[in-house]
């Protein structure tokens, strides 16, 4: 998963950021959820 941001002509073209078919969004939006649970899990580990 993409955290997030991109850089723009170094990463990525801009073409290929800004197509329909990116999905880098969705990566970085389901990627802070994910990371949190993850946190939480293992902050939750040793109780």
């Amino acid at each position: 998963m993409h955290p997030g941001p991109i850089n723009r002509g170094v990463e990525l073209d801009s073409d290929v950021a800004d197509s329909g078919q990116s999905i880098i969004l969705q990566q970085v939006e389901n990627g802070v959820a994910v990371r949190m649970a993850v946190l939480y899990l293992l902050s939750n580990k040793n109780n």
